[in-house]
């Protein structure tokens, strides 16, 4: 009789729990046909964004159709390709032709920095307000639908919903514009004569975000020589992490090839901010940061061969080292304090698949050879030939090489062997100063060769050479301004005391090199290529 009522029992149970079961798997069900399709979430973890396809109802961009692409780009390597394989899938943007633009709204200030201070100071300097020429439609990157809103379902919430929803979920901004996220508003400022505007009000947001957003994937970048993360943000923003592999105090051996050197994570922040203060502005936004590699990394990550390579030193601390040409191994693993370790965030730049991108061998190109000599090095007329070769023959593309030749050598970088332009523009654009991980190496020599296309060319901008000039003097003395530029990072000190003091060094002698050349010229014109006309 026990035993029956024991069997009578478990059979009642198991009817139960089936019945539970079953009634669970019905509420479910109701919830997601309650649910309207336009208004269901989107996963955003690690493994569902790498797999989820576009919303189709975000914003629009210009183009014969419309595209569910992916939107961002890793602006980094040796021949800016791309390795899809590693890019997460995120939101994209829907092309529509012909619709007018929305142009970058600019704003008061200077980007968050201090009114009364001598960046701000600098940056008031008529040198620093020469006007651009107008931009047009066909000049800009992009071309967006103003209508269309691009937003977070809501206000505490990390997850985007279709724009076609967006009214009733968010109150409505003054245009489309403001719906946009940081990453995506400096997207479509983009244009043929600037990355981004001098008083940019998207800036101070942009930075925050490189440096606050919470990280929801880290893959490992492939290509180049030493280990670099692709990492992504709940907003669809992605960023191109590089760790630390130096302290602030440590330069490059003498004995080191200029190829074999490390990738410096303080050199890429330094290098953005060194890049705005000589009005280039040609840098993608970069700031510092302090990740958690278990969290942030090691457990988020869907990269299989990063994952494998994490393990525990014996003090304890958490240690990876990926995969590369260079320091990848267990004697270069890259180290926490326990699992806390700072990198450099930098903002990618759009997708290749929407904005193209040419890639250009630098005519003083480097050999990477230990005993080889390239031309440049052996023949002092070289830029001769170059004056007579396309593109270089032509608009002011020599003089813009030239730019870059003066920021290399005040950072001390001698590994910039090709550069990139945003293709839609032609020739008629700006240089992409991109991938200065090499830079900020030594402080205690320099490298004159780096200064080869200004000594052989004895050409610059007449607009570059004034600011120059006032970046010699007080109070804009180079050294300050970047000083007080990088204390807004959240890694400061970026850079050591010293490296600050090599660039006022190494400032004096380009101007020293500027002025051999006007010494031997018939005209100052003849080296001073008049850029800025009567608008100073």
């Amino acid at each position: 009789m026990r035993r029956q009522l024991q069997t009578l029992f478990q059979r009642k149970l198991k009817v139960s729990l089936l019945f539970l079961l079953l009634l669970a798997l019905l509420v479910h069900l109701a919830m997601d046909l309650a649910l309207p399709a336009a208004r269901r979430p989107c996963g955003c973890d690690a493994k569902s964004l790498k797999a989820s396809s576009v919303p189709s109802g975000s914003p629009v961009l210009a183009g014969p159709k419309k595209l569910s692409l992916r939107i961002l780009q890793d602006f980094s390597g040796s021949n800016g390709s791309l390795e899809k394989s590693s890019q997460p899938q995120g939101a994209g943007l829907h092309a529509r032709a012909g619709k007018p633009g929305v142009q970058r709204q600019h704003g008061e200030g200077n980007a968050g920095w201090t009114k009364g201070s001598k960046l701000a100071a600098l940056f008031e300097h008529p040198l620093y307000n020469i006007p651009i020429p107008e931009v047009t439609e066909k000049d800009k990157l992009f071309v967006v639908n103003p209508m269309e809103k691009f937003s977070l379902r809501s206000s505490g919430s990390d997850e985007w919903v279709s724009s076609s929803k967006a009214e009733t979920l968010l109150p409505t901004g003054k245009t489309a514009y403001d719906t946009y996220p940081a990453w995506l508003k400096f997207h479509v400022g983009i244009n043929r004569y600037e990355l981004y505007p001098r008083r940019d009000p998207v800036m101070p947001t942009l930075l925050r975000d490189l440096a606050t957003q919470r990280i929801v994937s880290s893959v490992q970048k492939s290509g180049g020589t030493q280990l670099k993360l692709i990492m992504m943000f709940p907003n669809y923003g992605q960023a191109l992490f590089k760790p630390m592999k130096q302290t602030r105090d440590q330069e490059t051996p003498i004995d080191f090839f200029y190829f074999s050197d490390f990738e410096r994570h303080n050199a890429e922040i330094a290098a953005f901010h060194l890049d705005r203060i000589l009005d280039f502005r040609r840098i993608p936004p970069v700031s510092g940061r302090l990740v958690n590699i278990t969290k942030e990394i090691r457990d988020i990550t869907t990269d299989k061969k990063l994952a494998k390579t994490f393990f525990i030193s014996p003090a304890g601390n958490v240690c990876f080292y990926g995969e590369c040409s260079y320091y990848c191994s267990t004697e270069h693993a890259l180290c926490g304090k326990p699992d806390r370790l700072e990198g450099s965030m930098a903002a990618l730049l759009p997708d290749k698949t929407l904005a193209k991108r040419r890639s250009w061998r630098s005519p003083w190109r480097r050999s990477y050879h230990k005993s080889k000599k390239a031309e440049w090095e052996l023949n002092p007329n070289y830029c001769a030939q170059v004056r007579e070769t396309p593109p270089y023959d032509r608009g002011h593309r020599l003089l813009d090489l030239i730019d870059m030749t003066v920021l290399d050598f005040l950072m001390g970088n001698m590994d910039r062997h090709h550069y990139e332009t945003f293709e839609k523009f032609g020739n008629d654009t700006f240089l992409l100063h991109l991938d200065n991980g090499r830079g900020f190496g030594t402080h205690s020599r320099d490298e004159p060769s780096i200064l080869a296309p200004l000594r052989q060319c004895c050409s610059i901008k007449k607009s570059t050479y004034l600011r120059l000039r006032l970046l010699a003097t007080q109070p804009y003395r180079l050294s300050e301004v970047l000083r007080e530029a990088l204390a807004a990072d959240p890694l400061a000190p970026v850079l050591a005391e010293p490296h600050l003091r090599a660039l006022d060094r190494r400032l004096g002698k380009v101007l020293a090199a500027v002025g051999r050349c006007l010494a031997g010229a018939a005209r100052p014109d003849e080296v001073l290529v008049d850029d800025v006309g009567s608008r100073v």
